[in-house]
């Protein structure tokens, strides 16, 4: 269970730069994810390699994307979250301790059911990690990036960080800040552009109903693994054969019903839970986009109001003049590249709820099925020993 292959195909066709975790493997304090490229782009040094990357420096990639102000106008893909096996660890221990005290049959059943537990996490880990870099890769201008051509070809650890206590703190600090000068901003910088102002309240909106929905779907998985796990302890004392027969064979079928529907619940965390988590912090991540046209509108307007000063008094008035030029400028550059990226944001959200639906309907209609099945080939051996 310390490795597996997760196969995971989040490409969009684009054969330019394809990017996908061929293999993942979990170690006490780290995961190791192997990144397999294939690219058709000149600046590379072949056209398929693979390279082996930590959590950490996926964080890394994404601080250069979101610290460098030439992408002040695109949507910055999210980080994947920090992969967290903790929880299964510990239960996996305390398994252990206890085996002395049950039985064989009792330790196995467990033993299955947080091996099951722990892949599903697994799965839903590399399936974030694998979903930015995808993002990076199919991007027009992100695939370009020099720090991205680094962290897919260099074939050594990047010996990158994660952020410390300080850094950690300072994070927060730095993101309460923000969000009261977003507050402000908001309410003193008044946006004409009827198109950016519609974005801006749908996406306060849909941001509020991702949220409500995804801890809708949290609580329903957890509900759904609380009933599978019950299992059933339908004991079979009866001296009459015939019902000792029925009971048994009811059994049986209840424990793999149950394995089932364990399945189920791990499908419906990763295909509806996760993607709706995941397009909550996108929606974030646009959200922050306009924040930043906004800072720009708000330079933009204090730089005509500086103009406007420096004529009256006719001083500095072309130091003005170019700085009212230069803040015009970005604010019209921003405004182009954040319209695109919206719309684009607003396709590629559909298609992406539309596949994750379809593939949980998909595996839902598999395990109904696996349901079925089963039930008809209990029923058939009750009705010959019976």
């Amino acid at each position: 269970m310390d490795s597996a292959t997760v196969p995971v195909d989040l490409t969009d066709g684009d054969a330019l730069l394809a990017v996908d975790i061929s293999d993942a493997l979990s170690e006490v304090n780290k995961v190791k994810f192997t990144v397999h490229t294939r690219t058709s782009m000149p600046r590379f040094a072949s056209t398929e390699f693979s390279v082996i990357r930590l959590h950490e420096e996926f964080v890394w990639l994404h601080d250069t994307f979101a610290d460098n102000l030439e992408y002040g106008g695109y949507i910055i893909p999210p980080p994947p979250p920090r992969p967290d096996f903790d929880a299964s660890r510990e239960k996996l221990r305390k398994l252990g301790d206890a085996e002395g005290t049950l039985t064989k049959e009792e330790f196995n059943k467990m033993k299955q059911e947080l091996e099951a537990e722990y892949l599903a996490t697994f799965k839903k880990t590399v399936a974030m990690h694998e979903t930015f870099l995808t993002r990076l890769a199919t991007h027009p201008v992100f695939r370009n990036d020099m720090n991205l051509a680094i962290f897919l070809e260099y074939d050594k650890e990047l010996n990158v960080r994660g952020k410390n206590k300080k850094e950690k703190l300072l994070d927060v600090f730095s993101s309460m800040q923000n969000l009261g000068d977003e507050l402000l901003l908001s309410n003193t910088v008044k946006d004409v552009n009827e198109f950016f102002e519609n974005e801006k309240r749908f996406l306060l909106e849909y941001h509020t109903h991702l949220k409500d929905s995804t801890h809708r779907g949290d609580k329903m998985v957890v509900l759904h693994m609380d009933e599978t796990n019950r299992g059933s302890d339908d004991q079979a004392n009866d001296k009459d054969k015939s019902l000792v027969t029925f009971l048994t064979k009811t059994a049986e079928v209840m424990e793999k019903m149950r394995r089932i529907e364990g399945r189920v619940a791990s499908d419906q965390d990763l295909k509806l839970c996760d993607t709706l988590r995941y397009h909550m912090r996108d929606t974030k991540a646009a959200k922050d986009l306009l924040f930043r046209r906004l800072k720009c509108l708000n330079a933009y307007e204090n730089a005509n109001k500086t103009l406007e000063k420096a004529r009256a008094k006719n001083k500095d008035v072309v130091q003005a003049e170019n700085s009212q030029q230069e803040a015009c400028k970005n604010y019209e550059n921003i405004s182009e590249l954040a319209k695109d990226e919206l719309k684009i944001l607003r396709q590629r959200r559909v298609a992406a709820f539309q596949k994750s639906l379809t593939e949980l309907a998909e595996l839902e209609l598999k395990h109904s099925k696996a349901h079925a099945q089963m039930l008809r080939a209990t029923i058939a051996n009750l009705k010959a020993e019976l």
